[in-house]
């Protein structure tokens, strides 16, 4: 298994227009189902005429947590079109919501999977694709005597600090990528006077 994943690096929205129909396509990253839920019921709550709020989304580094919505289009023809287009580029830890405005013509099914589809390709065009390594955070105390060497082990590379606090105890909290645990939490055992917190 890959320590990389390809995921969106900010929100991207694209409008895609066919016989009149128009479908505003948006996509995010997240990183739990819940957002994905959320930035949905953003949609259905800021675009509440439209006619359909229609959703897939992607999670987890080993893209094995999935789900899609066709929101009353016929079954198969916006949820998993959607999805598709996630796959497709091989995303994850992304929601996309295509908001459909009936224009009073009938696409048909294969009319709406093609529209969805397309909306939601457009709308990953429009973002900026990266790729993240899988990563584990390390929370761990030390002596304010011992800075020095804890400083050096934060900036080596693949290591972010994500909070720290200096008080009589020292407190810090990184974010390690994966393919750079071991060695890290090596060098972090070796000073002296640091713990791990559980």
């Amino acid at each position: 298994m890959s320590d990389t994943f390809r995921t969106i690096a900010a929100p991207s929205e694209a409008v895609f227009t066919e016989k009149r129909s128009k479908f505003l396509a948006f996509a995010y990253p997240v990183s739990t189902a819940e957002q994905a839920k959320e930035r949905v019921a953003e949609l259905s709550k800021k675009y509440f005429d439209a006619r359909h709020v229609c959703w897939a989304y992607m999670l987890g580094p080993e893209r094995k947590e999935f789900r899609a919505n066709d929101n009353g289009e016929p079954s198969g023809t916006a949820g998993k079109p959607i999805l598709g287009q996630i796959n497709s580029l091989e995303l994850t830890d992304v929601v996309i919501g295509v908001v459909r405005y009936f224009g009073g013509i009938k696409l048909g099914t294969s009319g709406l999977i093609v529209a969805y589809r397309q909306a939601a390709r457009l709308a990953l065009e429009a973002a900026d694709i990266i790729e993240c390594h899988q990563s584990k955070n390390i929370t761990f105390a030390f002596p304010y005597m011992v800075m020095n060497d804890v400083m050096k082990v934060a900036r080596m590379p693949g290591v972010a600090i994500i909070e720290q606090s200096f008080e009589c105890t020292c407190n810090m909290t990184l974010r390690i990528e994966l393919d750079h645990f071991d060695n890290v939490s090596r060098k972090l055992a070796d000073i002296d006077g640091l713990t791990f917190n559980d």
